[in-house]
């Protein structure tokens, strides 16, 4: 008899935890707009995971990574890691730009760097940049036959 009331009073306090638990009011993370996926912010930098599209096991991690360095000058670049080395890595880099009301980015520069035999790849810049805009770095990434791509938040850039 003794079990079965504890057991009971631990069935209550697990129903009543579950309870207040899921009663918890689900808020937005953020209130940015939000263009083509990415957040338009006034952060200073922003990073960006792959999300990997793999056909094998040699791509194993990929990010893109914008900074805001001052008013009209940005840094910009994307980084592949392969699980091991491979015969060729890649990652591509593509810079692009909108104003808050804009319904699509717009392509404003890019560059890519291959190495072979490596398990690792990183291509990046110091750009200056035409003020007003907000700006967003996207990356794709390749090891072998293995891809994935990634890109950044938007950062707004004051004018100089």
């Amino acid at each position: 008899m003794r079990k079965r009331a504890l057991s009971v009073c631990c069935t209550f306090l697990l129903v009543i935890g579950m309870l207040l638990i899921s009663a918890n009011n689900a808020q937005a993370a953020s209130e940015d707009p939000i263009l083509d996926g990415s957040y338009l912010t006034y952060d200073e930098e922003s990073v960006g995971y792959a999300t990997p599209y793999t056909r094998g096991l040699d791509l194993m991690a990929g990010y893109s990574k914008c900074v805001r360095l001052g008013p009209g000058r940005i840094y910009a670049g994307g980084t592949s890691i392969a699980e091991h080395v491979v015969d060729t890595i890649r990652v591509s880099v593509i810079i692009e730009r909108a104003k808050k009301g804009d319904t699509s980015w717009t392509y404003y520069d890019n560059w890519y760097k291959i190495n072979e035999n490596a398990d690792r790849v990183s291509a990046n810049r110091y750009l200056d940049v035409e003020g007003g805009y907000y700006y967003r770095v996207r990356s794709t990434h390749s090891a072998n036959h293995d891809g994935g791509s990634s890109f950044t938040d938007g950062i707004y850039i004051e004018e100089p």
